[in-house]
């Protein structure tokens, strides 16, 4: 079968086996032509599995089908496959309940594009997909956002894996020339639909004749949409396509030869139903064309915007609007080189090699490479405990050294701060060679009482502990390490115990950089963050006060926050202070005529990378903070950090985002606008999360620290 699917399993395949993986393909249908399944037979590293032919299944393959014949595939391979991709979301719902999950890089299609149509059976099926998948590949930065606010488990897990374009041997791009002394050529290819505007396509060279503009538009395809709300669109098409002026119909073609006969044309078209705008998908046939060297006419979308430019010449809404840009393109040779050099930049980063490269960086990021210093200590992989009653702040750590071929992880999870399997914890003691304590509570002081001989004790120690009562009970001759995340807690908890300096090191909070690193979307230097508003002491009457210096001069700016709202948090609602602080922070929104209008507050949720993308610039005004892990994640997503100078602030943070008064923090954001500093100050700020905080940085310094 040859069908948008069957385009992408081939470039996948091609892509994983070019990075380095072996790849097994397992067929769906039987083969009915070998257009796309023989050449890959013929790369190196991969092996096609065809069920029907191998006798397995006869018949037609639904998903259960296919969960049950891919488990016996995979039970087939000495160790079992290490990574199981699969595209479909009904497919990958039946695999994330078998032996498969935990494996799965999940290519999501026909997800809701709509809240709408986000069903709570919806929700929970793309939550258990999300679950069970080590890898989510997201095909735009559209739907990856998308889903990391409708389903908060995909948050972390999504990546970027736009199509793969791959043009058939021998088929070189048209050269960037206008065409001069014939026919301006159209292409479209693909099926015809209403909503794909392919019957109104066919009036545009009768309709460019009016104008002056010689045309003829060439249509490839035989697939014509059956349309239950408009019964007479087939026969209609059908007609247009024998019979319209200037029109030629080539039928259908094989994929190579389509690409062949669009390569002789001149301009491609892509304009669509405005109902389609808010797609979440990105057409490879756009891609295709720009890849060829024909430019595209599309509707203007964000995504459009951002691939092409958002002064790209051929964005059209309306049927005048195409005729308006053809027209121009036949009478202005220069708008069809721009438009030809914009679209063969953009279909740059969606060739084979860039798939093949990112899928490297995955692969790299889900299958770090051993560590000889780590295999070293016992000869053979370090067993590493880790146990807590709340690992929010270890996660991705834990995902990594779990990820690590030299380590085996073990995890003692206690039910609250202080319950616990006993159990279960003597059974960790007996087995590890490292025990982790996250938090310095009555874990630590459980572990340190049951320590082996030979056995290594880390305690990575937080702002709410030092001020409790269990630093002082603990054994700190049985604890190899203390660990905290700044200096200046660093300090603060040598002089509050008294613990030996060497007990105590400095490993910083991690910040996944990767996955904040995402474009920013339009008038994001003008939009100030903040994450996290409660309790009183993260001062957000003081992010009001720069807030209101700002809108003085310029109105554009806006305090976007993001965070439980106070009276969620019971314990702190509770408190008389704590309720007063906040009745006068939220009047003071309401009455304020420089606030008005200029401060949204969204959801908490996971989906912080996405959200960033709207925010030039992070704030934290705080009492007092441990780290604050806000700015660097603002820093990562290319946002410029502002803070106040918050005790020990200069230890994690370089002292040029450091301000004084909430009034020099506002002159500096002002001053940054308008003197066009901001890119370069994000640029650098960026560079600096990366090398300090960067989650492969931190990651290292926990594996030596294991290892030692």
């Amino acid at each position: 079968m040859i069908d948008g699917s069957a385009i992408w399993a081939q470039g996948t395949v091609q892509a994983l086996a070019r990075a380095g993986c072996e790849v097994t393909l397992v067929l769906k249908a039987p083969v009915r032509t070998g257009r796309l399944v023989d050449p890959l037979r013929a790369v190196p590293g991969v092996t096609v599995r065809s069920p029907h032919a191998e006798g397995m299944f006869d018949g037609v393959m639904v998903p259960r089908h296919a969960a049950t014949i891919l488990a016996r595939i995979d039970a087939e391979e000495q160790g079992g496959f290490d990574l199981v991709v699969v595209r479909g979301r009904r497919v990958a719902g039946r695999l994330s309940m078998g032996p498969l999950a935990g494996r799965l890089w999940t290519y999501l299609t026909d997800v809701p594009q709509s809240a709408a149509e986000f069903t709570a059976s919806a929700k929970a099926e793309l939550r258990r997909i999300a679950d069970a998948s080590r890898v989510l590949l997201c095909q735009t930065e559209e739907l990856r956002g998308f889903l990391e606010g409708a389903v908060p488990a995909t948050a972390g897990k999504s990546v970027l894996f736009p199509p793969v374009v791959v043009l058939p041997d021998g088929l070189e791009p048209r050269p960037a020339e206008a065409p001069h002394g014939r026919a301006l050529r159209l292409v479209y290819t693909g099926k015809f639909a209403p909503r794909w505007n392919t019957y109104e396509m066919t009036s545009l060279p009768r309709l460019l004749a009016v104008r002056g503009v010689d045309a003829e538009l060439h249509m490839i395809g035989d697939k014509i949409h059956d349309d239950p709300a408009d019964p007479g669109f087939a026969s209609r098409m059908r007609t247009a396509l024998e019979t319209g002026e200037g029109v030629v119909w080539h039928g259908g073609h094989p994929r190579a030869e389509a690409m062949r006969l669009t390569a002789a044309c001149d301009v491609g078209l892509s304009w669509r139903d405005a109902g389609m705008d808010a797609s979440l998908e990105l057409s490879t046939k756009v891609l295709e064309c720009g890849t060829l060297g024909v430019p595209v006419v599309l509707n203007r979308t964000p995504m459009h915007e951002r691939l092409l430019g958002a002064d790209y010449p051929l964005f059209a809404a309306t049927e005048a609007d195409v005729l308006d840009v053809l027209t121009l393109i036949g009478k202005n040779p220069d708008v069809f080189t721009l438009a030809v050099e914009r679209c063969r930049a953009a279909a740059a980063g969606f060739t084979l090699d860039a798939a093949a490269d990112r899928l490297r960086t995955y692969l790299s990021q889900v299958f770090p490479e051993p560590s000889e210093a780590v295999l070293s200590v016992k000869s053979r992989p370090l067993r590493v405990g880790v146990a807590g009653h709340d690992l929010k702040f270890f996660s991705r750590l834990l995902d990594y050294l779990r990820s690590r071929p030299d380590m085996e992880i073990r995890v003692d999870h206690w039910a609250a701060l202080k319950a616990h399997d006993e159990k279960r914890s003597r059974a960790l003691a007996d087995w590890a060679d490292v025990v982790v304590c996250e938090w310095c509570g009555p874990n630590a002081l459980w572990y340190a009482r049951h320590k082996r001989p030979g056995q290594r004790l880390l305690v990575r120690l937080h702002r709410f502990e030092l001020y409790a009562g269990w630093p002082r009970q603990l054994k700190i001759d049985a604890v190899d390490r203390v660990i905290c995340v700044s200096p200046h807690y660093n300090a603060l908890t040598r002089e509050t115990t008294g613990w030996p300096a060497e007990k105590v090191v400095t490993v910083p909070n991690w910040v996944d950089d990767a996955q904040f690193d995402r474009d920013k979307l339009p008038g994001a230097e003008h939009h100030l963050g903040m994450i996290g508003i409660a309790p009183s002491r993260k001062r957000l009457d003081l992010a009001l006060d720069v807030l209101e210096e700002l809108r003085r001069d310029d109105p554009r700016f806006t305090l976007f926050v993001k965070s439980k709202l106070p009276w969620e948090y019971w314990w702190i609602w509770q408190k008389d202070e704590e309720r007063a602080h906040y009745e006068n922070v939220f009047r003071r929104v309401r009455r304020s005529r420089l606030l008005s209008g200029g401060v949204v507050f969204d959801t908490y949720g996971r989906d912080v990378a996405s959200w960033l993308r709207r925010v030039g610039f992070v704030l934290s005004t705080s009492d007092d903070e441990s780290f604050h892990l806000a700015p660097a994640e603002g820093m990562a997503s290319g946002a410029v950090p502002a803070l106040l100078p918050w005790p020990g602030a200069e230890t994690v943070y370089d002292t040029r985002w450091i301000h004084e008064t909430p009034s020099a923090m506002a002159a500096s954001i002002a001053a940054t606008v308008a003197e066009g500093r901001w890119e370069a100050d994000r640029a650098l700020a960026r560079s600096q999360v990366r090398a300090a905080y960067g989650l492969d940085e931190v990651c290292r310094q926990w594996t030596e620290l294991l290892a030692t």
